[in-house]
């Protein structure tokens, strides 16, 4: 690593030691740091067992540092200390969990390299990672070429197999022919089988079958869990069934399963679309009596249901009470506030959201970056309709410093209101940048331009044409 750390080695060090140092160590720089210095640095010699290496592997792929946690593994055979299957098993779910599932193939086809025979652990870790990451036709064919090593079929595999077939629609008949066979061949579906294929009917929006096999499980002896529960709950909000919904959340409650954070937010979501968001707000409500705190997309569901129902004086109540909990509103948030407020005509609020995002630091990605522009250029024109150019022209000069685009409509919003107060000033600058961005005025705008300048021009001859008179009387009263 090229530097060094200061620690203070007993006479003996111990692998219980080193892996107490490594633990207590947050930095993970400095925790590899520990780990060479505790062979390079004491005088006596250390040699890392299987434990030390293990742990430092761990901190190395928790820190997604995988260049490193793999020469670790190089380094493990060079040292000849033997590799277990947990430590592959520790890599599979580390790349699992950012995506990358050629990496698990590509690991796990150097097993045997090093020395480490997989178990049905190894196969079902990477299969199962494939389906996750919707690497079909690869996980089809890891599951052929399992089953050809003698790799025995048993309720976790199956539960996977399950889950990929359930991903189509097309294959979904076979998961359920799989399902009906596991009793044969002395599986039992568990609540992870049922799980599986009732969000795979509720995907289909057969919500009918899915809550039948919901009461088959339950006949089975099977427990539904709250996934299973929430999975049946979104399903038939996605079908505009929102009494079924809420029925069911009534069946688990009787049942003792507590719902949880994801179930109240798909009943939100389901209500709130369904356009009773009353109801939704009892639920909020509901929730954090029964100390569940509502997270992000809980928070948006309502704010974006109120606002869709022009209740903004609650969705105000909402976004301030998620921001009291510590949860930051994203630019999408803030634009359907600002909507909202502008849909209520409320544009002098509407500009003052707009500024607290500004000042918070909020920026929109390229999906919020056209509803940014769209938000921006309806509060000018709103300021203007509502007679306040000066904060209006503000926020003009924003967006130009920000480089967002002004609409035609915005520049035209504009050059008429300066025209009627007669800030030729103001008017002639703003045409000017106009054409500077390629916005050609139309004949209204010329129109409006051409007669605030001529009314000036107008002032202005009538002025010089008093003061010449003035002028003449003093004159002749001199004389």
């Amino acid at each position: 690593m090229g530097s060094k750390i200061p620690i203070k080695w007993p006479k003996e060090v111990t692998a219980a030691f080193v892996e107490q140092l490594i633990r207590a160590e947050k930095d993970v720089q400095k925790a590899v740091l520990i780990f060479d210095a505790a062979t390079t640095e004491y005088s006596k010699g250390f040699r890392h067992d299987r434990s030390t290496f293990g742990l430092i592997i761990s901190r190395l792929l928790s820190a997604n540092n995988f260049k490193l946690a793999e020469e670790m593994l190089v380094r493990m055979k060079d040292e000849s200390c033997k590799i277990t299957e947990d430590i592959f098993l520790s890599i599979y779910r580390a790349y699992g969990r950012v995506h990358k599932p050629l990496e698990v193939m590509r690991v796990f086809q150097t097993m045997k390299e090093y020395d480490c025979e997989p178990t049905q652990k190894s196969y079902i870790t990477v299969f199962s990672v494939l389906v996750d990451e919707n690497r079909l036709k690869t996980a089809f064919r890891f599951y052929r070429y399992m089953r050809g090593e003698g790799i025995p079929p048993c309720v976790a595999s199956l539960n996977i197999l399950i889950k990929a077939l359930c991903k189509n629609s097309g294959t979904m008949d076979s998961a359920f022919h799989i399902f009906r066979e596991m009793p044969k061949h002395r599986f039992t579906p568990d609540s992870y089988t049922y799980g599986t294929l009732i969000n795979g009917l509720c995907r289909l929006g057969k919500t009918t079958e899915a809550k039948e096999l919901l009461m088959e499980m339950d006949a089975n002896g099977c427990s539904p869990t709250v996934v299973t529960y929430t999975c049946l709950i979104r399903g038939f909000c996605q079908s505009n069934n929102l009494d079924e919904a809420m029925g069911l959340l009534e069946d688990m409650r009787s049942k003792g399963i507590e719902p949880n954070v994801f179930t109240y937010s798909s009943l939100m979501d389901g209500l709130c679309k369904g356009g009773r968001s009353s109801e939704a707000m009892e639920l909020l409500e509901m929730m954090i009596h029964e100390h569940k705190v509502p997270n992000m997309i809980t928070y948006s569901t309502l704010i974006h249901g109120l606002c869709g129902e022009s209740k903004i004086g609650e969705a105000l109540e909402v976004f301030d009470r998620m921001k009291l909990q510590g949860c930051k509103p994203d630019a999408g948030l803030y634009w359907k506030v600002i909507n909202g407020f502008c849909g209520n005509n409320k544009f002098h609020e509407a500009a003052n959201y707009l500024d607290e995002m500004i000042l918070s630091g909020i920026s929109p990605n390229r999906v919020t970056w056209s509803l940014h522009v769209k938000i921006h250029n309806a509060v000018v024109r709103g300021l203007c309709s509502v007679n306040d150019p000066k904060r209006a022209f503000q926020l003009y000069l924003s967006m130009r410093t920000r480089a967002i685009s002004v609409e035609a409509k915005s520049f035209e919003t504009l050059v008429n209101h300066f025209c009627k107060k007669g800030d030729v000033h103001k008017v002639a600058r703003i045409v000017e940048e106009m054409l500077t961005d390629g916005c050609i005025p139309g004949e209204q705008t010329w129109a409006v331009v051409v007669g605030g300048f001529w009314d000036r021009r107008k002032v202005r001859e009538a002025a010089d044409s008093v003061q010449a008179d003035l002028t003449c009387k003093h004159m002749d009263l001199g004389t």
